[in-house]
């Protein structure tokens, strides 16, 4: 017979007898058998929420909020595979292997991840050049989009375009293989925490020496050689090269890689093997690796093709935008060129500020504006050769059927006109809708309008070209030189001389652009308008009037800059871009989330919830956690048949608590435990917080909250999992003398609390996790920040996932450690159905300020004291 059976049968008659030796074996093997199921438990528990935090984080990154890399997918796939492994082994372990299909399940799973994140087979056969005559479109992953387009244009379109050839990435692979790169490069890659400048550059160093170091494949450089040798005999013994990068990606993946590869001119024929290897080593230039970064492509996404082609002797250059970037955005259609003398390098580079020409979209095109760069000189263009060139871009707009990005040189002499590339044209994006309206009000176009400004605070007005429209604040930051970059704060306004396209690396940082150089065609510009970065160019002496500023406010839809953070001009806008949408990383990420994140497994007694149906990662954790729950504390064989005591403590909720060994101030033999027998330090200190401040009920919620709770209830099924059920009115407790885990379901959120609180503080921590809601999504994702915020205060660590809050507080002494379970008591009280309220700022921030009151008072308050009171 067990001891409680031996206790029972000598009730009433005095003393009882000591319990044989026998029974006393049989009570200690139990015990044992409990400790190891709750040890069991607990780590099933800690792979939960492991594998919950990774999908949480998973779903962060495909909102947008930060820039992620190969390396982040590969991480967090892992870890939560990992995590979801270590949850089906404990679940079998705890059931004898009552689950063994479950492993099946999660195998096939497992497989389907594994394959995605396979890497991609590259175009490593084929020749390794192609003249440009035999190129079209179809060529694009062999030879990039800058000479794809070429050889279509020359071919179907019937202009002009230099003679030359390209170098192909199988090229590209046979010069990695031969040199045993790609492996090196790519573990260095991997090896570099990329949101810091520091290592970036660092890296960008090493990874370029790797490449300018290694020798080119003797098949490779006698392939050169020859195309080249083949070029000089069309052109004659003045030929003079120009190589241009033109990788994979750039153009079609949704980017514009403007400016972030190396082009060389005038490179005499003997140079070309040894001026390809620098085309090559740009791509690990710090602008270059950081925009592929920030823009989720890869580096096996991005081989290098090169071309290389005839110069052209050109008396004017630039750029043709078949549709205005910025003023398309404003309701305003026509044709703009931007136009130098000579090469059109000057105006991609940002280093000159170029004539501007605007004609209609009409056929044939009329002159609307023209805006010479220097009033008493000629302009580079005639208005003649300007409408011709307004009609190439139209042109092209119509064979490719979106607005063309053109570069153009005019060449000397015939002044024929020569496509240098022709790419999709990126729009400046107009998040204010009402912004059409408000200036067709105005019947102008955007300038200073004073009535509007705040009197008084102008610090630069007018004289300035807005390249990319909005409103942005911050601390303006002038940068002269490239170490400069390593100090920009951010969120700053960054101010430079030149419309360098290696500034663009800070743009990701930045609220603002401005440049005492420069038009809306440059490369910077373009990257500007990509990152819905407000700038402005062409802007005299901005650096030396910005340069103690402080905190500025850039308006580049009035042309000006203000003094100070003037927030009333910011429109409403939508939310910032997700930079890394549509990528390859992006895309790889999103397809592994499919096999993460949703849950498909919602009711516990349907009978589709079982191991065949898992269909993802959360699937699986779903069914481990509500199968180990059951087999703990519901089953016949469960712990909390066997172990598990119903808290009396005068209370409304139901808890359950198991005593592994210390948690109790004496043997309990009844199916009831009272508080006062309850000996669990961290135990004790959590109630304590639950019971410290009466709960007033649910906040009072305006139609907006209340509608908010009935459509999700409503519409969203996955709440369905902590709707009322056998188990859920029960929250559980697992408790030791020093330690103690709560899980907890509160109407439609769950949380977990686990302390220990022993003598060595180097072991002690105190954690909690928070999910949940009824209200939208925005609502609980605010919530969860306030209860970090508040957390924050008082030393826990907390990470907020989208609706999930993880805070953590570890370190301290016993006492602190249990100071701090109790304000988690307090929180898990107090923040029921708060989520209702979070978009009624008053509301909110007087919540936030009660809680925080609380918890100031609870802080201070010795553990001892305090009246105990029902919630």
């Amino acid at each position: 017979m067990t001891m409680l059976k031996h206790l029972r049968r000598w009730l009433g008659r005095g003393e009882p007898p000591a319990p044989d030796s026998a029974a006393l074996a049989r009570e200690e093997e139990f015990k044992a058998r409990l400790r190891e199921r709750c040890a069991r438990f607990r780590r099933l528990l800690s792979a939960n929420k492991s594998a919950l935090e990774a999908m949480s984080d998973v779903e962060e990154r495909l909102g947008g909020a930060k820039a992620f890399g190969m390396d982040y997918v590969r991480a967090v796939s892992t870890r939560a595979v990992t995590a979801v492994f270590q949850m089906v082994r404990e679940l079998n372990a705890l059931s004898d292997n009552g689950y063994a299909p479950l492993q099946e399940a999660f195998d096939r799973i497992r497989g389907d991840m594994e394959r995605l994140l396979a890497q991609p087979e590259h175009l490593a056969q084929g020749p390794l050049i192609l003249p440009l005559a035999e190129v079209r479109l179809a060529d694009l992953p062999r030879v990039g989009g800058k000479m794809a387009n070429l050889g279509e244009l020359a071919a179907n379109v019937g202009l002009a375009v230099p003679d030359g050839f390209a170098v192909t990435v199988a090229a590209y692979y046979r010069f990695m293989a031969y040199n045993g790169l790609q492996s090196e490069l790519e573990r260095r890659i991997q090896a570099t925490d990329m949101r810091s400048l520091d290592e970036v550059f660092s890296l960008s160093a090493a990874l370029q020496q790797c490449v300018l170091a290694a020798p080119l494949p003797p098949d490779l450089e006698a392939a050169i050689t020859e195309a080249v040798a083949a070029m000089k005999a069309r052109a004659g013994d003045d030929l003079l090269l120009a190589l241009r990068s033109s990788a994979v990606g750039e153009d079609t993946l949704g980017v514009t890689f403007a400016g972030q590869y190396r082009s060389e001119l005038n490179v005499p024929p003997e140079e070309a093997c040894e001026v390809w290897k620098e085309i090559v080593a740009s791509k690990y230039a710090v602008t270059a690796m950081s925009y592929r970064y920030q823009r989720g492509i890869p580096d096996d996404a991005a081989p290098m093709s090169v071309g290389v082609l005839a110069m052209v002797r050109a008396a004017a250059g630039g750029v043709a935008y078949s549709r205005d970037p910025v003023a398309a955005s404003q309701g305003r259609e026509r044709v703009v060129l931007n136009a130098v003398s000579g090469l059109p390098q000057a105006v991609v580079d940002g280093a000159v500020t170029p004539d501007v020409f605007a004609f209609s979209r009409e056929n044939p095109p009329h002159l609307l504006e023209k805006h010479p760069a220097d009033a008493e000189a000629a302009p580079s263009l005639t208005d003649a050769q300007a409408a011709k060139l307004a009609r190439v871009a139209l042109a092209l707009e119509e064979y490719y059927n979106e607005p063309q990005d053109v570069e153009w040189a005019l060449e000397a002499g015939d002044g024929r006109i020569v496509v240098l590339q022709s790419r999709p044209l990126h729009e400046a994006y107009r998040g204010h809708e009402a912004y059409g309206e408000r200036e067709a009000e105005r019947g102008r176009n955007p300038g200073v309008q004073a009535a509007e400004l705040p009197p008084g605070l102008t610090v630069l007005a007018g004289g300035g070209v807005p390249v990319s429209p909005g409103v942005g604040m911050g601390p303006a930051f002038v940068a002269r030189k490239e170490a400069d970059m390593l100090s920009f704060p951010e969120g700053g306004v960054l101010v430079v001389e030149r419309a360098y396209p290696r500034w663009a690396t800070l743009l990701a940082r930045a609220s603002g652009l401005v440049s005492e150089t420069g038009g809306m065609a440059g490369h910077l510009a373009s990257v500007a308008r990509e990152y819905r970065l407000p700038a402005i160019f062409s802007l005299p002496d901005a650096c030396g009037l910005l340069e103690k500023a402080g905190d500025v406010t850039l308006d580049a839809d009035r042309n000006v800059v203000l003094a100070g953070r003037q927030a009333q001009l910011i429109p409403s806008v939508s939310a910032p871009p997700n930079l890394m949408a549509g990528s390859p990383v992006y895309l790889r990420l999103e397809a592994l989330a499919r096999l993460m994140t949703p849950l498909h497994l919602l009711d516990p007694d349907a009978p589709e919830f079982a191991p065949q149906h898992c269909r993802s990662l959360h699937d699986i954790t779903r069914f481990c956690h509500e199968k180990a729950v059951r087999l703990m504390f519901d089953d016949d064989a469960g712990v909390g048949r066997r172990m598990g005591k119903q808290l009396k403590a005068g209370v409304k909720l139901q808890y359950w608590v198991v005593d592994m060994g210390g948690g109790f101030t004496r043997q309990v033999s009844g199916p009831v435990v009272d508080l006062s027998e309850i000996a669990s330090g961290p135990m004790l200190a959590l109630w304590k917080g639950m019971v410290a401040v009466p709960w007033a009920g649910p906040p009072v919620s305006g139609a907006a909250g209340f509608m908010s709770v009935v459509f999700e209830s409503a519409m969203n099924p996955e709440l369905e999992s902590t709707a009322p059920t056998t188990m859920a009115e029960r929250n559980f407790f697992i408790i030791g003398e020093h330690y103690m885990i709560l899980q907890a379901r509160y109407g439609y959120h769950f949380c977990t609390v686990e302390c220990l609180a022993g003598e060595d503080s180097h072991e002690n921590f105190v954690n909690f996790q928070f999910k949940g809601g009824a209200a939208d999504r925005e609502r609980r994702r605010l919530r969860a920040r306030m209860l970090a915020g508040l957390l924050e205060g008082h030393g826990f660590r907390a990470d907020v996932k989208d609706d999930s809050l993880f805070a953590v507080a570890e370190g301290f002494g016993a006492v602190e450690t249990l100071k701090k379970t109790r304000l988690l008591g307090y929180l898990l009280i107090h923040s029921r159905q708060v989520d209702m309220i979070m978009l009624e700022s008053a509301r909110a921030e007087a919540l936030r300020e009660k809680l925080a009151g609380d918890m100031a008072a609870l802080a201070e308050t010795s553990l001892n004291a305090g009246k105990k009171r029902t919630h």
